[in-house]
């Protein structure tokens, strides 16, 4: 196993948001509060540990002692459940929805990083306790995004009525997708792991939930993660204020609407508020909660509620109440002691949007970690991109720049083109100096001949490389084969992939390998050659 850490931004595959974010620049400091470095993390302890109380960690510890009473845990997870009720514990959280089979790769590489940071927090501060914690999206209802995972090339998918939180959702009827992945996997000793991780899971329990719970319990259990539903009514009992202050002030969509104004002069809005950011929850839907004229309405539903009505409701049925994506970072760092949320591009970029909420809540502000990404690459595409002399940053480039690369670099005729174009720019701007010293028309004419020689020599470049890209046919085949299999759908193949494919080939050592691997804080991308 070689390890290689490259900057996220030399991938191409990051936002501005996210790589400004990363180097600390001044236009995104406004829109969170500590950093996550090891001195970030120092002042988020004592801020978390002032204002979580006892009471709030043995309703928590209580409602995770139940959620695992059907599951074997392991003794360090039922060790870190216990933790939770002790003041010096805190919690990294990483979240993912209820992915069918765990879906795109980087759920594993987002559980991996929360355990390795607890691990590194441990040895910078010996005193504190730290538990890793996925919380599962339970209460999502958009199933078309997780109702499939990619195997091999090919669309894993189950077929069902949508309809309410997915993690309510019977799994009666994924008998016929075990069928199908069965017969993708063949019968080695890692093959029948992984159909017996499926069945078990998916055949074995109620709902998906449950299923996925068993999955992550598998494959991460012995490092002790914790793993939260928060479709539960203890929990739901403790975020009540919480929901009751949306109901009656707003407050979410008044503070993160002024955010967004300051945010959008310079970075993509990520998700937009709404008036009430709740939904109500029923057996089979899930719908926004309005309110028009003085009632509260769910929508597409003839239910409708007073303020009184609403009010009581919420005290007697806090599970019926389930929050959007504005909200639920907010009930996440309520009913945990969290120190940082690690998570992807896009959801690092609406936390950003929620700083001045949680301040106008009087709720800590967690520190943002944006997760380890990875490319896997085996010792035998290694060979070939040495053979082909790519370097391991090249990998990323699009496509038709790394062909014309190197088709260049192959080429017998040397052309360097961009310091003809550099030439050509220092010559007008001499020139330009002398046009200043005319009339407005010569330098129009001299900025009109500038545009037409570059486009010239622009145009000769282009023609030389499509020549040398038929020449060198096969050299232009082999690259694209491997740039293909290494980027399928030219993206990164941790959104594509599931590590089922890895397990098949690695069996467990894939998972330990990761776990090697990542480095949380270190903040850069991981190339892992097996």
């Amino acid at each position: 196993m070689n390890v290689t850490h490259i900057p996220f931004k030399k991938t191409g595959f990051f936002s501005k948001t996210m790589l400004d974010y990363l180097a600390q620049k001044e236009a995104i400091k406004p829109f969170y509060k500590n950093f996550s470095d090891v001195e970030g993390f120092k002042d988020q302890i004592k801020e978390k540990k002032q204002s979580f109380s006892l009471e709030t960690r043995k309703i928590l510890s209580e409602a995770l002692q139940s959620q695992y009473s059907d599951f074997m845990a392991t003794e360090k997870t039922k060790d870190n459940i216990n933790l939770l009720q002790q003041e010096n514990t805190f919690t990294i959280t990483t979240g993912h929805q209820l992915n069918l089979f765990t879906g795109p790769l980087y759920f594993l590489y987002k559980i991996v990083s929360a355990i390795n940071l607890c691990e590194e927090l441990t040895e910078q501060y010996p005193k504190q306790n730290f538990v890793p914690v996925y919380w599962m999206a339970t209460e999502d209802h958009d199933f078309d995004e997780i109702n499939y995972f990619n195997f091999d090339g090919k669309k894993v998918q189950w077929k069902r009525e949508d309809g309410g939180a997915v993690g309510r959702f019977s799994t009666k009827s994924l008998e016929a997708v075990y069928r199908v992945f069965s017969n993708h996997l063949g019968n080695s000793k890692n093959a029948q792991y992984l159909k017996s991780l499926f069945s078990e899971a998916y055949l074995k329990h109620q709902n998906l939930a449950q299923a996925t719970r068993y999955i992550a319990n598998e494959l991460f259990g012995k490092y002790g993660l914790v793993i939260v539903d928060g479709d539960d009514y203890a929990l739901k009992t403790v975020f009540t204020p919480y929901i009751k202050e949306e109901l009656e002030n707003k407050t979410a969509f008044k503070t993160v609407s002024k955010t967004i104004l300051a945010l959008e002069k310079e970075y993509k809005i990520q998700v937009n508020p709404r008036e009430i950011n709740l939904f109500y929850l029923g057996n089979n839907f899930r719908e926004r909660i309005v309110y028009e004229g003085g009632v509260y309405k769910v929508n597409n539903t003839d239910i409708t509620f007073t303020k009184k009505a609403i009010l009581e409701e919420l005290a007697k049925n806090p599970k019926a109440f389930s929050p959007n994506v504005i909200l639920r970072p907010l009930y996440q760092e309520v009913i945990l002691p969290n120190l940082c949320y690690i998570g992807g591009g896009g959801e690092q970029a609406y936390w950003l949007e929620l700083k001045t909420f949680f301040d106008a809540v009087k709720v800590p502000f967690p520190i943002l970690l944006l997760r380890n990404s990875v490319q896997v690459i085996s010792s035998k595409q290694k060979q070939k991109l040495d053979k082909l002399n790519i370097s391991l940053e090249e990998i990323f480039l699009n496509q038709n720049k790394l062909l014309s690369k190197k088709v260049i670099e192959n080429a017998n005729i040397k052309v360097d083109f961009d310091k003809k174009i550099l030439f050509l720019e220092q010559q007008f701007s001499e020139l330009k100096k002398v046009a200043k010293q005319t009339d407005a028309s010569f330098i129009g004419a001299v900025e009109a001949q500038e545009i037409k020689q570059i486009k010239g020599l622009e145009n000769l470049q282009k023609r030389l490389i499509r020549a040398e890209k038929r020449r060198q046919k096969d050299l232009v085949e082999r690259i694209s084969k491997l740039q293909n299999e290494l980027l399928p759908n030219q993206s990164l193949e941790e959104r594509q992939r599931n590590f089922s494919e890895y397990y098949l080939e690695y069996g467990s050592s894939f998972i330990a390998s990761l776990k090697t691997a990542l480095k949380p804080l270190q903040l850069e991308f991981t190339i892992l050659e097996l």
